[in-house]
């Protein structure tokens, strides 16, 4: 019997679609692996099992079944995006237990492209940390269980790199897409702003957030992207020559990336070197003051997605990064802090096409309840190891997180693509010709 397990979004779709297998078929193969290896990584907040069957059924017998570019594809959707009939809890105690009415577009989205909810999955505490732990469960890393998966996609990320889906949904609101693609050895892309809906929160972090897939090859998560987009995601079969600055250096001052992380980006850079792209060393011009600029974004978001919910039934960290951001919340809506940056790092992409970076500076904090601990010490383990996103968030513009290398303890390493606004297609061919050159292993191997 083929085992529909392990395979990619791509495939999966197209079998679907020639009706060599039903999508009850696949989603029940997929819903009995959760069942037996979930208990060890802790993806999943609810497992949609009876639902997800249902809603395969009726995807088999769709009249446009034939058309449909997810058919029969299982996917998992982040807790803090609304799947109709479920709860949206966002990691917390303090959220409600109502069910949804409606999907969130981007939910809608996917299920009209033809794909099947099998489950809503963990995050932290209102999706403000990178590792997920909390009320509702701990999100490890299938590579390495001993780890977290990061944050906040941590759960969907850790249902396809454990093989229980072969895409999910995340969201990145400060590389809440991008740190646990790296940790998990995934491809994601965060787009640009305004490209795929957002709706997430309550005002998507001042225009930060973004929705995005989370996928184990570069054309499924060019697929789900396009699903999940506004506008066509162009799809070039000859990729140009780019120039592509590669940077080492922490967006944060002070903090220093390991090793393993340069090695990965320098080996990469060699790589588009011979593919024949311009490749040279070069550094944005971060300003000094970026650390503050990002913090009081982080905690402003916070605050705004604190507001009415029961103080007593938030985690201690949670309401003193909420408390802290009620003072920058006034400044931070305005926008000139970002629009700054932009200005500043608008010169450096005018000369790069896309810079080439480090994902992380570290391999990931171990997995463990660090919604007991302080604030400070949370603060503290999430710079020191994932600076490398945020200025992607203020600026609005496109990153990607690609798989490159392993690191000594057998976990992923991985590489970051930025580009200017509008080159999401660029950076996903740029991603494509890195797995082309220096392939990865798709899916832990867990059983």
């Amino acid at each position: 019997m083929t085992s529909w397990v392990g395979r990619t979004a791509v495939e999966i779709a197209a079998a679907v679609r020639e009706k060599r297998v039903t999508p009850r078929e696949v989603v029940a193969e997929h819903l009995a692996r959760i069942e037996r290896l979930d208990g060890r990584i802790g993806a999943f907040r609810v497992v949609r099992a009876g639902a997800a069957l249902v809603e395969a059924d009726e995807v088999g017998a769709r009249a446009d079944l034939a058309e449909l570019p997810l058919a029969g594809v299982p996917v998992a959707v982040k807790d803090n995006l609304a799947v109709r009939g479920e709860s949206m809890r966002v990691g917390s105690a303090a959220t409600p237990r109502t069910p949804a009415d409606e999907d969130h577009v981007t939910v809608a989205r996917l299920r009209a492209a033809g794909a099947v909810v099998v489950g809503l999955t963990n995050v932290p505490e209102l999706c403000v940390f990178g590792t997920t732990e909390g009320v509702h469960g701990t999100s490890r890393n299938p590579w390495d269980t001993s780890r977290t998966a990061g944050g906040s996609s941590g759960g969907s990320a850790a249902a396809v790199a454990a093989g229980f889906t072969p895409i999910a949904l995340g969201n990145d609101g400060m590389g809440s897409l991008r740190i646990p693609a790296a940790n998990c050895g995934l491809v994601t892309i965060k787009p640009g702003h305004g490209v795929v809906p957002a709706g997430i929160g309550d005002g998507d972090w001042f225009g930060m957030s973004e929705n995005g897939p989370l996928a184990t090859t570069v054309e499924d998560a060019r697929l789900m992207l396009s699903v999940l987009a506004d506008t066509e995601v162009p799809h070039s079969q000859e990729p140009a020559p780019r120039s592509v600055a590669v940077s080492l250096r922490s967006p944060l001052a002070g903090v220093a990336v390991a090793r393993p992380y340069t090695n990965a980006v320098r080996e990469a850079a060699g790589l588009l070197a011979v593919a024949g792209h311009r490749v040279r060393r070069a550094d944005p011009p971060y300003p000094l003051s970026l650390s503050l600029t990002a913090l009081a974004h982080w905690t402003a978001g916070t605050s705004v997605d604190a507001q009415g919910l029961d103080p007593r039934l938030l985690t201690r960290r949670t309401r003193v990064h909420a408390a802290l951001g009620r003072r920058f919340v006034a400044k931070v809506r305005g926008g000139e802090s970002r629009a700054a940056l932009r200005r500043r790092l608008e010169p450096f992409f005018a000369e790069h096409d896309v810079l080439l970076m480090p994902a992380l500076a570290r391999r990931s904090p171990k997995a463990g309840p660090w919604h007991e601990r302080g604030w400070l010490r949370n603060i503290a383990v999430n710079s020191a190891y994932s600076p490398m996103t945020p200025p992607w968030n203020l600026t609005g513009w496109p990153a990607a997180a690609v798989p490159f290398g392993m690191l000594p303890s057998g976990a992923p390493c991985a590489v970051q693509l930025v580009g200017r606004p509008g080159s999401e297609a660029e950076l996903l061919e740029i991603a494509g010709q890195l797995e082309k050159l220096h392939a990865w292993e798709r899916t832990a191997r867990i059983s």
